[in-house]
């Protein structure tokens, strides 16, 4: 007689989470809209509608339409339809594809919108599209897209040549090698008469394109200089379809995002003059395209005009006039910006809001526009268009004091789900990554799934972030920077933090001060890990996700090594002790309260080396720690991961701090 015996799960196999059904709801069907473009004569607007579908571990994109004739409607099939761009005329309408079998390879196409006509597909490219750009005179589409290395026809890897390095940045996180897949600038005829054709071919990498009036060219930004891995510059350069590259800048400064003025005889531009001083707030400049220097327009706002998610290049209203969005105390505005420089910007927008793309044409301005309850919708200056997403929580903003006096932390309180004053709730203390970059006015499901699943959440600015003025974000620099020295990573930005804390449980009644966790990712893996092995007393838990542990070792792996010099002022080989001496892996001794470690194998970034370091410290003490690996991610898991991962590694999260801080 046969016996029948259960078998043990195993290791990988988690068990089914009481947060799944909550998560499903977070995730699945989630809709957001993106990439506006308003027609030359104002009255339509093309955008992107995505959906995420969990069951099918994909997102999907489709084009949709809005006009005056009718409610906005999708006018592709999808599932991965993009980037949607107007001819001059307004009677076609460009947009790329992914409909191939092959992973990367993507098509491009042109849909008539006035009068008979069917999509035609105007180019293939193995490498996808990025930015297609129409000409004045409606006759070519310009974008840029990566070129293979004869390597990549080889049957497989086991038949490739070795790769021969010669410079820094030769991978990129998310990309893999880049150095052997440039990024080129190409055009190809709209009527999908010819082939593309690379107007930049070698070995330097492009970014964006914008056509001259005449439609003799395009200008673009790269860096093709010797020694431009070293010396980080990026320059602007003007790329005629017939003819010699002219360069437009000399290697003094990062630029980027160009556009040309409406007369031809001016560029727009992102940037600033020194690029070996990390951060800045990235400046709204205007060039001549004859020659002579920029001049820096935005600067009566000391914001950056470079935000993140959702930067772009300034759009000429008319002659005289730019816009641009620049970060704000957590906000994304829209702002007129004089192209003169005559007048300091001005805001269009106002409000806890996010603007994420933007158009303009013929007097109508549209955007991608997101609040902290819901992802994009598409509104105008007149209002809103479309109604495609799900609400979910708001928030209250309040300010911290320094601990030093010298300004004021902008911070956030998301209260949880079936909230009751008169209880107590755990607490979870976010820290955002970059250190560049913002907590702010845009849907973030973090927050929402941490208070749906029982949490206070808690988020902050510190000093070394942006959305503040230039001395704000580099309030953090290392100390022995030459030009702008700051206290280093892990010095006023943990006061400030802590400061924050310490006002929430003070202030709100609501938190318990005993049932504290906190994570972060990136550089707020970073914060996490720092946090740990100096007040392991004040958390039961912490998270510490794709983090930096060692700047030593992450100067020598990441896929932008050498370019931690700008923020530490001196560089790993001259000076390895101020390296090591701002790395909490040397502190891993002092780390007491439980940890959970979370990173991607394909992290290259951040590589995962970062996390193994810091997860052998701990279980060489014998330390309470948790290490989740995530095959086939990089270091974009939270935001651009697998919709499945994304779900499982949220579980994960919740899971553990519901276990630790005992949720009731």
């Amino acid at each position: 007689m046969s016996q029948t015996t259960s078998s043990p799960a195993r290791p990988d196999q988690q068990p089914e989470s009481p947060f799944s059904a909550m998560l499903k709801d977070l995730f699945h069907d989630r809709t957001s809209v993106s990439a506006p473009a308003v027609s030359p004569d104002g009255k339509r607007i093309a955008f992107v509608v995505s959906t995420i579908d969990l069951d099918e571990n994909t997102t999907r994109s489709r084009v949709w339409l809005s006009g005056p004739d009718g409610d906005p409607a999708p006018v592709t099939a999808g599932p991965n339809d993009a980037q949607p761009a107007w001819s001059p005329d307004g009677r076609l309408l460009a947009f790329t594809s992914k409909r191939g079998e092959k992973d990367k390879e993507a098509t491009l196409h042109v849909m008539p919108l006035a009068g008979p006509g069917e999509v035609r597909t105007v180019a293939t490219m193995k490498e996808g599209f990025a930015e297609p750009q129409w000409s004045p005179d409606g006759r070519y589409l310009a974008f840029t897209s990566r070129t293979r290395d004869a390597r990549y026809d080889a049957k497989d890897e086991s038949w490739q040549p070795p790769r021969k390095i010669e410079t820094f940045f030769t991978r990129l996180n998310g990309e893999d090698w880049v150095f052997d897949r440039p990024s080129h600038v190409y055009v190809v005829r709209a009527d999908g008469t010819g082939s593309p054709r690379n107007l930049t071919p070698g070995p330097h990498q492009h970014d964006g394109v914008s056509w001259l009036a005449d439609s003799s060219g395009v200008v673009t930004s790269g860096a093709r200089h010797d020694d431009w891995d070293l010396d980080l510059a990026q320059d602007l350069y003007v790329v005629p379809l017939d003819g010699e590259i002219r360069a437009l800048t000399s290697q003094t400064g990062g630029y980027f995002h160009p556009s040309v003025s409406p007369d031809g005889t001016r560029v727009a531009l992102l940037g600033n003059d020194d690029p070996m001083i990390e951060p800045q707030n990235a400046r709204v400049g205007v060039l001549p395209l004859d020659g002579g220097p920029i001049t820096w327009v935005s600067t009566d706002l000391d914001r950056t005009f470079s935000p993140f998610p959702g930067a772009r290049a300034p759009i000429w209203t008319d002659d005289a006039t730019l816009l641009a969005t620049a970060e704000d105390h957590g906000d994304v505005h829209l702002y007129e910006v004089a192209a003169d420089g005559s007048a300091a910007p001005r805001p269009l927008t106002s409000g806890p809001v996010a603007v994420q793309g933007f158009s303009a044409a013929a007097g109508k301005v549209a955007m991608a526009q997101a609040t902290v309850e819901h992802p994009a919708e598409l509104v105008t200056l007149d209002g809103p268009v479309t109604d495609v997403t799900t609400s979910w929580s708001g928030w209250e903003k309040f300010a911290v004091p320094c601990a030093d006096g010298s300004g004021e932390i902008d911070a956030w309180i998301m209260r949880p789900a079936n909230f009751d004053d008169s209880q107590t709730y755990p607490v979870l203390l976010n820290v955002h990554g970059g250190p560049f970059t913002q907590y702010g006015e845009g849907f973030f499901d973090e927050a929402q799934m941490q208070a749906a699943a029982g949490f206070v959440v808690l988020m902050s600015n510190p000093r070394g972030g942006s959305g503040r003025d230039t001395a704000w974000g580099q309030s953090i620099v290392g100390a022995k920077h030459p030009k702008v020295p700051g206290t280093g990573w892990g010095s006023v930005d943990v006061d400030d933090v802590m400061a924050v804390l310490d006002h929430a449980l003070a202030t709100y009644a609501f938190c318990d001060r005993d049932r504290v966790g906190m994570l972060g990712g990136s550089y707020g893996g970073y914060m996490a890990t720092t946090l740990a092995t100096r007040f392991s007393d004040r958390f039961r838990a912490i998270c510490s996700e794709r983090a930096v542990n060692n700047m030593l070792t992450e100067e020598f792996t990441s896929d932008v090594s050498g370019a931690f010099q700008v923020f530490l002022g001196v560089s790993v080989v001259e000076d390895p002790d101020a390296y090591a001496a701002m790395s909490p892996i040397h502190q891993a001794k002092e780390i007491n309260t439980p940890l959970l470690i979370i990173h991607s194998e394909n992290d290259l970034r951040c590589p995962v080396n970062q996390a193994e370091e810091l997860f052998v410290a701990m279980r060489f003490m014998g330390k309470d720690v948790t290490f989740y690996r995530f095959p086939g991610e990089d270091h974009e898991l939270t935001r651009g991961g697998s919709p499945v991962h994304r779900k499982m590694r949220a579980e994960i999260v919740l899971d553990y701090f519901t276990e630790r801080l005992a949720v009731r």
